[in-house]
């Protein structure tokens, strides 16, 4: 008897994932603030080969931007890390800014961040989310700063992305400018999870965490920037495809980088 399996079309079977998905993203929490806070408190490690599933463990994706970070960031101004987990963007960045502040919503991932860069005298951390009203106030000492936010903005819904982009206009001011490399994948749910190796069979464990604990991410590409950038707010200066690299434990059975996009926009003062 021929197996039921042989009857579903190749390209149909990874849905047959799908119930199980759901099972597990059940219990993520509503509340992002919460899940994030969660998710990091349950991270026994990070680097490659860890619990995190956006973590490479390398800097070879930032030193991949290095050429744009050049050609936009002005040096001599402090670099603000959004959404920066444990803090190892924070610490790459470090090596060439004269300061810079991680900022994360999630206490665990600030106190995680600060314990795995002692010693490095020109970062700090601190929790805040920066989608709240005021929420650059005091980072700074003036609001002329660079910053950088990587995979934050697919993970927020439109309102949370607009207020979150008029909280960094206000802190780039004048001279400073935003970087962002967001994933930009252009599949269903259920495909992005299989490009990183699950199956009906398995998941690998960083994946399976984020679905467990986390909410849903969606994809932030040049459509998605469009509907929270306005015009009179907001420049485009420079925009293009991207890598986002993920941990190598998904080297197993999928891929280990995502599509991605990246845009540096530079802030108007209001009339402007």
């Amino acid at each position: 008897m021929s197996s039921p399996l042989k009857s579903i079309p190749v390209a149909w079977r990874k849905y047959l994932i799908l119930p199980k998905l759901l099972s597990l993203s059940r219990s993520a929490p509503k509340d992002r603030a919460i899940a994030w806070d969660r998710y990091w408190a349950g991270i026994a490690s990070t680097g490659a080969q860890s619990d995190v599933l956006w973590d490479s463990g390398s800097d070879h994706e930032l030193l991949g931007y290095r050429g744009i970070l050049d050609r936009h960031f002005d040096s001599s101004l402090p670099v603000v890390d959004v959404g920066c987990g444990h803090g190892g963007f924070s610490r790459a960045l470090a090596a060439f800014s004269p300061r810079v502040i991680g900022v994360d919503v999630s206490g665990h991932a600030v106190a995680r961040a600060r314990h795995e860069s002692a010693g490095i005298t020109n970062v700090s951390f601190l929790a805040r989310d920066m989608t709240r009203p005021g929420g650059c106030a005091g980072l700074v000492e003036s609001m002329d700063s660079n910053v950088f936010i990587r995979g934050v903005l697919h993970v927020l819904n439109v309102a949370d992305q607009a207020a979150l982009l008029e909280n960094l206009r206000r802190l780039v001011g004048v001279r400073g400018r935003v970087f962002l490399a967001e994933t930009n994948f252009s599949g269903n749910p259920v495909e992005y999870v299989s490009h990183l190796g699950a199956s009906r069979r398995s998941i690998p464990a960083p994946l399976e965490m984020a679905i467990r604990k986390l909410p849903m991410p969606g994809r932030f590409g040049p459509e998605e920037l469009a509907r929270v950038m306005p015009p009179d707010r907001w420049t485009l200066v420079e925009d293009g495809p991207a890598t986002i690299e993920t941990n190598p434990l998904m080297d197993a059975d999928g891929d280990s980088t995502v599509p991605g996009y990246f845009a540096v926009l530079k802030g108007k003062a209001p009339g402007q």
